[in-house]
């Protein structure tokens, strides 16, 4: 892959136009306006899909350009996988470079880093800053970034995907609200590097980064840097007590609770172990890839991202 000349970086914003809202479109032309003003050379691509995506942001990457996600955890996660996929087998401080543009509903795994929604501040990031290695994980085959999870929580995300009339954080509590209702408990197998565990209940998680869901802190210790899945598992519990456990996810202290089992490991492979009849989803960095069963695999520094 061609090295980048001295001098300015080059970037392609890869944009979601379906992410964020007006205010999220204004963040970006001023962004772009302050790189330029720089002497950075930067350039704009609407993505048609994730397919397009993909395909745009490894192209700009062997160019040596600094590829920008732009939008909110599908989109990033798109734009990243494709970079981690790329930098596989490459030595440290070679490869393609992520820059992330906060303009969605979620943005969790920009909040992981502490990357700034300000424009100014994001934008001397991006000059500036010294690119950083962070893990990404492997599931069923595609790299993705943040978190892999199945149960209640994917449900929800369905739901509030097919939403239209509400945004932000209202479509995330509509839909989760949407699927605890209609929620029973789910069989499962878990399997964290060759161990298996047989447990019930709402969901298993496989986090990278330690939020999801807009903002829930569903794996407090995650960290995207230490080569390790924080495997959450959210058991069977009353449906009153799992409203709870919902609140607390905003600050993490849910892990606290005896019904929260916390394990880690570098292959997680989550199936279910019920009657055959029964399917559920699994999500990663906001998107549904699929159903059960998926194995996440984490990719120890695979991503060279411009982060704090």
């Amino acid at each position: 892959m061609p090295a980048p000349e001295q001098g300015p970086r080059a970037f392609t914003a890869i944009v979601n136009p379906a992410a964020g809202d007006s205010a999220s479109a204004s963040s970006l032309i001023t962004l772009a306006r302050l790189l330029r003003d720089a002497g950075a050379d930067v350039a704009v691509e609407y993505s048609r899909g994730l397919g397009h995506a993909h395909d745009v942001a490894r192209a700009a990457a062997g160019t040596g350009r600094v590829v920008l996600g732009v939008g909110g955890d599908g989109m990033v996660g798109c734009v990243g996988g494709a970079l981690a996929g790329l930098n596989a087998g490459l030595d440290a401080g070679q490869g393609a470079v992520l820059g992330i543009v906060p303009a969605g509903r979620g943005n969790d795994f920009a909040r992981q880093l502490g990357v700034p929604s300000d424009p100014a501040e994001l934008a001397k990031l991006l000059l500036e800053g010294e690119p950083r290695a962070v893990d990404a994980i492997e599931a069923n085959g595609t790299p993705v970034l943040g978190s892999v999870y199945a149960g209640v929580d994917a449900v929800a995300n369905e739901n509030a995907n097919s939403t239209r009339l509400l945004r932000g954080s209202a479509a995330y509590y509509v839909g989760a609200l949407r699927a605890i209702i209609s929620w029973r408990p789910a069989d499962y197998l878990i399997t964290v590097d060759g161990e298996s565990f047989a447990r019930q209940g709402y969901t298993v998680v496989a986090a990278n980064s330690g939020y999801y869901g807009f903002g829930k802190h569903i794996a407090p210790g995650a960290r995207v840097d230490d080569g390790l899945l924080d495997v959450v598992l959210i058991r069977s519990a009353p449906k009153k007590l799992f409203f709870a456990v919902m609140r607390e996810l905003a600050d993490g202290s849910h892990v606290r609770r005896p019904e929260v089992e916390v394990m880690r490991g570098r292959e997680v492979r989550i199936e279910l172990a019920g009657p055959p009849g029964r399917t559920i989803p699994y999500g990663a960095d906001g998107e549904l890839p699929g159903v059960l069963p998926v194995t996440a695999r984490v990719l120890p520094g695979a991503l060279r991202v411009l982060a704090p």
